[in-house]
């Protein structure tokens, strides 16, 4: 307590000589008047210039500090309403693309029904089978709304599938690309006619004779045959030909017009009719 009085003491006998000095030199200063500086004069306005000097310095750091903070602040405060803007804006181009692609497909069904000499209804798909079996949609109509087994199926890009089995309100479309699906098919250029069968990701041709001239890109065609799809309908194009010294048949795998990872909307013919008259 005593060492702590002794340094209170101390201190305010500083504080009070520093008060005293400096009222002393501003009063020095303050008497000059027009008269000529005297040597005690220079001295006082000597140590007042250099006090005030440094008080304006301390002062003006501290503002510069401020200022410099406020305008970090307001920079930070921009840089928040700029990235707001910026994200709204990437939402609303996100908005924009979904809207232009969902037209873009329904101008593709919109067309597709143009084309149709038969009943159809469009559905939309609901859910994928998780099973590692068999490559089906479930779709959001039943038999109540005319859908029956063994109806085909198709989008604005083609041939999707056929209904598999129906509920009330529900039907299972097993996908064109699946394994047990088979297709009468016709090429479109070469008029040859073979089978088409899923292999998990695109189709087969199979029973194409090795003298049948058979070109990459070609059309291929749902030639009408087996009583399920109208002629006419889009399946893809031969995306490759390999023909062996063995056997009777070349060996034709067929790229899908239909992006099946891509699918929404689906149309199932309720009648089966050709969309266009054989040549």
């Amino acid at each position: 307590m005593r060492k702590r009085t002794k340094r209170n003491r101390k201190l305010k006998s500083y504080l009070l000589f520093g008060l005293v000095f400096t009222l002393v030199l501003i009063f020095l200063v303050s008497t000059v008047g027009r008269q000529e500086f005297s040597a005690s004069h220079k001295l006082a306005l000597e140590l007042v210039g250099g006090l005030q000097s440094g008080v304006t310095r301390v002062v003006s750091a501290v503002r510069g500090g401020w200022d410099g903070y406020v305008a970090l602040w307001g920079v930070r405060e921009e840089n928040y309403r700029l990235r707001g803007e910026l994200q709204q804006a990437q939402a609303d181009l996100v908005k924009y693309r979904e809207a232009m692609a969902n037209n873009v497909r329904l101008e593709k069904l919109l067309n597709l029904k143009k084309e149709l000499a038969a009943p159809f209804l469009t559905a939309r798909i609901v859910g994928r089978d998780p099973s590692q079996w068999f490559n089906t949609v479930i779709i959001n109509q039943g038999t109540s709304d005319g859908v029956q087994m063994g109806m085909p199926v198709v989008s604005g890009e083609g041939v999707v599938g056929q209904v598999r089995n129906a509920s009330p309100h529900f039907a299972k479309i097993l996908l064109a690309n699946d394994p047990n699906s088979a297709i009468d098919v016709l090429l479109q250029e070469s008029r040859v006619q073979g089978i088409v069968k899923g292999n998990g990701k695109g189709f087969d041709l199979q029973y194409v004779l090795k003298n049948n001239e058979v070109k990459e890109g070609e059309i291929v065609l749902t030639s009408g045959l087996g009583g399920v799809f109208p002629k006419g309908l889009v399946l893809g194009t031969v995306a490759k030909v390999v023909r062996n010294r063995r056997g009777m048949f070349q060996q034709i795998e067929v790229a899908s017009a239909v992006n099946f990872e891509q699918l929404e909307y689906l149309v199932i013919i309720l009648q089966e009719k050709s969309l266009t008259e054989e040549e």
